[in-house]
């Protein structure tokens, strides 16, 4: 594996990878002289996970591509997954109309994310660092920052979901008063277990998801057998032969919306999966890692398809509960469950609500400490916490959020495609190769380095990626929820996702060729699909210039 000098050339290393002054140390423990590449046992549930996002050592990198599926899957194996495919019904589409808009929305939205996997591995550290390498050293807060809005939407809906289950749930059991104080308590209780896990961190939340994926499987099989008897595949919809020409009208605009609310669960853990598969070894082979994102995605369609079938018993047998004014498909879900499956819906939502929280909530804790230095990973993970916990109370009770969740998940979804597509595309003109120690410059407090660019910003990926997403916005079109200003430009049909996934590709590759990238910033085998000129690179400068001097490692695809 080539070595690169960090001025710029290909000179070999002969200093080691990784510095201990990197490596962080868990309170009172004691600095191991033990070379950081060699076997370590790997550390308990309830050893306080000590890595920020520095690169992972090699010798901590034990997790396998199951891993991966078990985290990716289990944070969708749940409540708020069975919301959002109830979408389909809520827009007047079908049973099965309501069946295609969510097959498409689930494979097209893994075909989009499964690529995002393989920056954990090759560079050991989460995608948001990585991006570091095609938005620059300061244009990697972009990824911080989707990073973030997607964590807060997808808790929230995780949260509130799950809190509105165990309270309807004990109302029918026990007689329990739905008043603002049993939701408040449910809300805590969720809250307070998910950023308990996610303080233990990465093996504690691998554990949670593991018991995660086979109970809510079994809950939802068992779920099948609850429903089976008032299940009709015939459910109608809206678009009937005799509805009039203009609900007629809305159909296709209703089912893209509709694949577009489902396609936002795979691709919301776009910015978070590297937090996992950096724990995966570089020499894994990436089509696994790739598959295993992908199958779990693909796996989802046990929740989704839960949630669209008990949409379209509700709709048939208590129709209030789907009014598109004012949906409750938890309440909904309660009025038609039989008697005995009120505590697997509890239990459901207890587990759901860990699963989904957890997956949320660990990547943007460990994120921001990187982007506040004073912070250790487990102080960003409570500040963050503490922020979406504020942001789930103050929606639920003080404003009027629930409802227009949705519209606010698919929005960050609009905004996050193009930033996966610049990343993808980087990836591919890079030929997989990155500079470590360049990927950290920013999180050191340092400059300079192979991905320095403009002042720590590299406009090319940055004017594709806010660009698309713009245009995006703009042509966005979510029936009863969110029209942008060229909403109607294709009567009425959101083109928000293929348009901007077409427009930041074009660009990106564009300016990559009008405006040529430094040739450091690639591997000895040079550029793919772009052109580069020879630029100096400046040396990195600031804390710990002295210790790293000379420990560039660098990764070949």
């Amino acid at each position: 594996m080539p070595a690169a000098h960090p001025r710029g050339d290909d000179r070999p290393s002969t200093t080691p990878r990784h510095h201990a002054l990197h490596r962080p140390a868990l309170a009172g423990a004691t600095l191991s002289s033990q070379s950081s590449d060699s076997p370590s046992t790997p550390p308990s549930l309830t050893e306080v996970e000590a890595h920020g996002v520095e690169r992972i050592p090699d010798a901590d990198r034990t997790a396998t591509p199951l891993d991966l599926f078990r985290l990716a899957f289990g944070g969708a194996n749940t409540f708020s997954t069975c919301v959002l495919g109830a979408f389909p019904i809520l827009f007047g589409l079908s049973f099965w109309q309501g069946l295609a808009a969510t097959l498409l929305g689930v494979l097209a939205g893994a075909l989009i994310l499964c690529p995002m996997a393989v920056f954990g591995p090759v560079n050991g550290t989460n995608n948001a660092v990585s991006s570091s390498a095609h938005l620059g050293v300061h244009g990697r807060v972009v990824g911080s920052f989707l990073s973030l809005l997607t964590a807060i939407a997808f808790f929230s809906i995780s949260v509130w979901s799950s809190g509105d289950a165990l309270v309807g749930g004990a109302h029918r059991l026990f007689g329990l008063e739905r008043s603002n104080l049993s939701y408040v308590i449910a809300y805590a209780l969720f809250a307070g277990l998910v950023l308990a896990v996610c303080v233990y961190g990465f093996r504690f939340m691998l554990f949670v998801n593991k018991v995660a994926v086979a109970s809510a499987t079994m809950l939802f099989l068992l779920g099948a057998i609850a429903f089976a008897g008032d299940f009709d595949p015939s459910y109608a919809g809206a678009f009937t032969d005799t509805a009039d020409a203009a609900t007629r009208s809305l159909f296709w605009p209703s089912f893209i919306g509709a694949a577009l609310i489902v396609l936002s669960n795979p691709v919301s853990f776009g910015a978070f999966l590297g937090d996992w598969s950096r724990y995966i070894p570089a020499s894994t082979p990436r089509r696994r890692v790739i598959g295993a994102a992908f199958l779990s995605q693909i796996a989802t369609l046990l929740p989704f398809v839960f949630g669209l079938t008990t949409a379209s018993i509700i709709a048939a047998k208590a129709p209030k509960y789907v009014d598109p004014a004012a949906p409750d498909y938890v309440g909904g879900l309660l009025a038609i469950s039989p008697t005995w499956y009120f505590l697997p819906v509890c239990l459901l939502a207890l587990i759901g609500g860990m699963s989904t929280g957890t997956t949320s909530l660990y990547g943007t804790g460990l994120d921001f400490s990187s982007v506040f230095p004073r912070l250790s990973r487990v102080q960003a993970t409570v500040l963050v916490g503490v922020l979406s916990i504020a942001f789930i109370f103050i929606g639920r009770f003080g404003l009027d959020l629930v409802q227009s969740i949705s519209t606010f998940a698919t929005m960050i979804i609009t905004c996050t495609t193009p930033w996966m597509v610049v990343m993808m595309l980087g990836f591919f003109t890079r030929r997989g190769w990155y500079d470590p120690e360049a990927l950290q410059v920013f999180n050191r407090r340092q400059r300079g380095g192979r991905y320095w660019f403009a002042h720590g910003w590299n406009w090319r990926g940055m004017t594709a990626w806010w660009v698309s997403a713009l245009l995006g916005v703009l042509v966005t079109n979510i029936p009863g929820q969110f029209v942008g200003p060229l909403g109607d430009l294709v009567n009425g049909i959101d083109i928000s996702l293929p348009l901007s996934l077409v427009a930041a590709a074009v660009l990106y590759l564009g300016l990559l060729r009008i405006f040529p990238e430094p040739r450091a910033a690639y591997g000895p085998q040079g550029a793919r699909l772009a052109r580069t000129v020879e630029v100096a690179v400046p040396p990195i400068t600031g804390p710990g210039e002295g210790v790293e001097e000379g420990a560039s490692a660098t990764l070949r695809a």
